[in-house]
């Protein structure tokens, strides 16, 4: 029963939260899942370790499909090869059981996590797109004699 009432407030939260909310919560989930995976490793449980490979791998993945190329550029498409850096590597990682790579893996989401949370504190008004101030056309003048 007390899980249900969990993954109810777990959902609204979801549903209620802002874009910035959403991504720093998928940095939260892979981080977290990571940790698991790497501490399964350690215990030697391969099926747990398995199943939060496969959650952490999802969240990675629900990052990488939010990226917007033509908004965000250059930064989307690093973000990009980024996040599929990441995936190579946890499957290898999951596949060899290797923690020293989990736990890089770990480092580089930690370092965007914190860059994204600044971001979401920082004034709201830094966040919205800047709209091009038309230039108003000039009104003509009178030129003055001898001004040319």
């Amino acid at each position: 029963m007390v899980r249900n009432g969990i993954a109810a407030y777990q959902q609204a939260d979801v549903n209620t939260a802002d874009p910035l909310k959403l991504i720093i919560m998928c940095y939260d989930g892979a981080i977290n899942n990571l940790r698991a995976a790497r501490d399964c490793i350690v215990a030697r449980d391969l099926e747990r370790k398995a199943d939060a490979f496969d959650r952490a791998s999802d969240f990675i993945g629900e990052l990488n499909r939010a990226l917007d190329f033509e908004r965000g550029g250059e930064i989307a498409r690093n973000l990009n090869a980024l996040y599929n850096y990441m995936l190579r590597r946890l499957m290898e990682a999951n596949i060899r059981l290797e923690t020293g790579t989990v736990d890089e893996i770990v480092g580089l989401l930690e370092e965007l996590r914190s860059s994204w949370q600044e971001l979401a504190n920082g004034p709201r008004e830094a966040l919205a797109v800047p709209v091009p101030v038309q230039p108003q056309p000039q009104q003509p003048t009178m030129l003055k004699a001898g001004a040319v």
